[in-house]
């Protein structure tokens, strides 16, 4: 079902002014009509974190992107989807005792539902290769078969894309 914005302002019911104009508090000024007109106008917006430095500067960086964003997106009533991506060098960001931010990451997504974390299972298997072993990753991660082609992916996806 479709609503143009006087059909929604007159299910409201919002206070009018002479001349049929709405009342500049029922407008902007919170209530229930407010939060109703957020809800129905709320946005999704889809961010994609490339990462493939092994610097603390940039894995850093990238966490504060991400709450940024996220921060800023939530105070304006819209939902949060980011997806970091980590490949090359910057797969350390999700290995456990190589990952100078693994706390946070873990933070961050149990705080954050639209937040996720994909390992470049190209990086994966040849760093698993050269250590004779699987390379264990962070428990928020996730291996996807490249990092690069996720990434190509996600902005096909319409998805905005941040390198820090």
């Amino acid at each position: 079902m479709t609503f143009l914005l006087g059909d929604l302002e007159t299910l409201l019911n919002l206070p009018r002014e002479q001349g049929g104009r709405i009342h500049e508090k029922a407008r902007f000024g919170g209530g229930f009509a407010l939060a109703a007109g957020s809800a129905a106008w709320a946005e999704t917006h889809h961010i994609a974190v490339h990462v493939n430095q092994n610097d603390p500067q940039v894995m850093t960086m990238a966490l504060n992107n991400v709450q940024n964003l996220t921060n800023y997106y939530e105070s304006q009533g819209d939902d949060v989807v980011v997806e970091v991506v980590a490949y090359g060098p910057g797969l350390n960001m999700l290995i456990p005792g190589k990952s100078p931010v693994a706390e946070r990451i873990e933070t961050m997504a149990l705080a954050m539902h639209g937040l996720t974390f994909s390992a470049c299972g190209n990086t994966h298997r040849a760093m698993s290769a050269k250590l004779g072993q699987e390379v264990a990753l962070l428990d928020e991660a996730r291996i996807v078969p490249s990092g690069v082609v996720r990434l190509v992916e996600l902005q096909e996806q319409g998805f905005a894309y941040v390198r820090p």
